[in-house]
């Protein structure tokens, strides 16, 4: 025990990792950590460049899943409101105190529009459609619940995922949101997802200069039938930059910009140097558990407590060791010079924060090795 722990420190409760006020050391490995600091830094960096763009950022609750998060986002980082993925999500947060939700995907399946009619009584919720069918089926729940459901147009601006092409088939969309019961014409979904992670800074400007084009296209087609778009939104972490300064776009919907990931930060600047506005805020804590090797060390953060879909996790602030693979419940550190020991305890940086933090029960925060703070990952496995 290090001098000035207490002794009840080290008791922790059979579902959380650590309790408040407990010295990091003693925080049960593996477990989710946020740099408390790095976190209000990134959330205030973010909140500055939105005021200066004078647009609004509608933060991206996937990346967290946590209402107590969300809360912090629209107190302190002056989001208008939060975005989520999946409607058991948006549940989640109206149920946390959260009343304006934009669900940025689609809902077709007729059990999950009752829901959504539901939910739409208590709270201001917004929905991306890109069929035909799929808005007379909302209009119709809406109805039925007596509700106001505000739907946005999604448009394929080069991702290639969800979305109607540009233009023409999105106006027509639009037109019959706006004389559809029960719904109300919100504006353009125009998210280019594939650009997020584009590693050259000018391959990445060029792709989202193409989503801007298709997106003001659309925009300027809607006018000529007098409909007009108070939301067009997209932008994430690797690309709002771009979209800030359209004069086009006015909502962010940037997620991971609040924790950083290994990935994120291979994405580059105009310089060429790896972006660095945003600090890495969000951690697995992981202990050494094995050092049969000299030059092997095994910690106890394997694929159920992290993602490796963007690659493998980095250790922070520090190049002599390094994480080279794992398994279910292991992962192997190279280490040359038999630096660690057992029980040594280091900071990995995820490869995506996202699929990582839904591994996870409870995110601990930390300030000056203390912990000040827990927040249960409150969407946790809400995906339907």
């Amino acid at each position: 025990m290090k001098k000035g722990h207490k002794s009840d420190d080290l008791v922790v409760g059979l579902d959380v990792p650590a309790h408040v006020g407990m010295h990091l050391d003693d925080v049960m490995t593996p477990a989710l950590i946020i740099d408390l600091d790095a976190f209000e830094h990134n959330i205030e960096t973010l909140r500055k460049q939105v005021v200066d763009a004078n647009v609004r950022l509608r933060a991206h609750s996937k990346t967290h899943k946590s209402v107590d998060i969300a809360r912090y986002q629209i107190d302190h980082g002056g989001a208008c409101g939060i975005c989520c993925q999946k409607l058991s999500e948006a549940e989640v947060m109206v149920a946390g105190g959260i009343d304006d939700v934009m669900i940025s995907n689609q809902l077709t399946d007729p059990v999950k529009i009752e829901r959504l009619a539901k939910l739409a009584q208590r709270a201001r919720l917004l929905i991306c459609v890109d069929d035909s069918d799929n808005i007379r089926d909302l209009s119709k729940a809406a109805t039925r619940h007596g509700a106001s459901i505000e739907c946005l147009v999604e448009i394929d601006c080069g991702a290639r995922r969800c979305g109607v092409a540009p233009g023409q088939a999105a106006v027509a969309l639009a037109q019959q949101i706006a004389v559809s019961d029960g719904l109300q014409f919100a504006g353009l979904q125009a998210y280019q997802g594939n650009a997020q992670h584009i590693r050259d800074y000018a391959a990445r400007e060029q792709a989202i200069a193409t989503a801007i084009l298709h997106t003001g296209e659309t925009v300027d087609a809607l006018a000529t039938v007098g409909l007009h778009c108070d939301i067009i939104a997209g932008a994430g972490t690797g690309s709002y930059h771009f979209e800030a300064a359209s004069n086009l776009y006015n909502e962010l919907q940037c997620g991971s910009y609040i924790f950083m990931d290994a990935d994120y930060q291979r994405v580059l600047d105009q310089s060429g140097k790896p972006v660095s506005e945003f600090q890495n805020s969000l951690f697995i804590w992981t202990g050494i558990m094995s050092k049969a090797r000299p030059d092997m060390a095994i910690c106890d953060a394997g694929l159920k407590v992290l993602s490796v879909d963007s690659g493998l996790p980095r250790v922070f602030a520090r190049d002599d060791v390094e994480y080279v693979n794992c398994s279910d419940e292991h992962g192997n550190i190279a280490d040359p010079h038999n630096q660690l020991q057992l029980n040594h305890k280091i900071r990995l940086v995820p490869g995506h924060c996202d699929p990582t933090c839904n591994l996870h029960d409870w995110y601990v925060g930390i300030r000056d090795d203390r912990v000040e703070c827990l927040w249960p990952v409150s969407a946790r496995g809400k995906a339907f």
